[in-house]
């Protein structure tokens, strides 16, 4: 029996994946999403994402009592399948994009051939790997301060990191924020030097430096401080907050490409500017995996739509 060649491969379950889904289905492209699916070693990355990691999302629109982020992940897949996607939850563990249609491998099906492929798979945010990071983690510690800053209007926040993002994070939430104290390990920040005088000249801003976070502390329901040791010194400090934000930065989910697709130095995948076409026609990438700078749900589903027009685009000029 020979194997099917789907028209569109869509890898990643996040807002881009399901969007692309949506309008490649409704556009008759009848196409295959692989969602992804526990994973044992990792598990920040399963099917859903970062949203599956977070509760109440309010910057969404549609939404204006809020949704949480694993209903609004079940809403996408269940309006992706409404339209005719199939849904697989399960990872592709190998692909082989050099000649068409393109080869993937899934964990169960084996052998799955594509026309069009749109990457999906998104970014992993990096954490402390410290006692009490899990358990708090949504419960006031967040990697993620213009998704979830609003929540700690008018408290001290921690901000842990030394780069631009780090900076970016602890400038937004100082507009909400009573105070703001970021914990670095070093004596001098790695950012941009615009930013870090941005952020050292801002009043309600204070830096410890020279300091690693070792514990995240709570009272068994939420967040409450961080316990902090001076690498220098050693001593060993409690410092009270209503929210920490981890801004250490992402890994994008791209290892499967790199034999293939253009990556930056940081490992996101490259797409011609003003689209989502990689330099490999035919293959498309959309969401977090190729934004290192917005990184919201609602941009992600925005080039999800991009993704699935420029594959259907593909097609109809390719006569496929």
């Amino acid at each position: 029996m020979s194997t099917p060649i789907h028209k569109v491969t869509i890898l990643g379950s996040g807002p881009a994946g399901y969007t692309a889904a949506i309008y490649a289905a409704r556009a008759g492209l009848e196409p295959v999403l692989y969602a992804g699916g526990p994973a044992e070693h990792d598990p920040s990355r399963v099917p859903g994402g970062q949203l599956m990691i977070t509760t109440d999302v309010e910057n969404y629109p549609g939404f204006p009592e809020a949704v949480t982020g694993p209903e609004l992940i079940e809403r996408f897949q269940k309006q992706a399948e409404r339209f005719g996607t199939v849904v697989h939850l399960e990872n592709i563990t190998a692909v082989e994009l050099a000649r068409r249609p393109f080869h993937l491998t899934s964990e169960s099906r084996g052998k799955v051939l594509t026309e069009t492929l749109i990457v999906a798979t998104g970014a992993t945010a990096k954490w402390l790997a410290v006692p009490g990071e899990v358990q708090y983690r949504n419960r006031g510690v967040s990697a993620c301060a213009t998704c979830d800053g609003a929540f700690f209007k008018g408290m001290e926040v921690l901000v842990v990191g030394g780069g631009d993002t780090a900076m970016e994070e602890a400038s937004y939430l100082a507009k909400l924020a009573s105070k703001v104290t970021l914990v670095h390990r070093r004596d001098s920040f790695r950012a941009s030097k615009i930013m870090q005088h941005r952020v050292l000249k801002n009043p309600k801003v204070s830096v410890v430096w020279d300091s690693v976070v070792e514990e995240l502390l709570g009272d068994g329901k939420s967040f409450t401080g961080a316990r902090v040791r001076n690498v220098k010194t050693s001593e060993v400090r409690t410092l009270h907050a209503g929210g920490l934000f981890v801004a250490i930065g992402h890994r994008p989910n791209s290892e499967l490409f790199e034999n293939f697709l253009e990556t930056t130095e940081a490992g996101y995948l490259k797409t011609v500017a003003g689209s989502t076409r990689t330099e490999l026609e035919g293959v498309f990438v959309c969401g977090d995996v190729a934004d290192p700078v917005y990184r919201q749900a609602v941009t992600a589903a925005g080039t999800g739509c991009m993704a699935a027009i420029d594959a259907e685009r593909f097609l109809v000029e390719h006569g496929r």
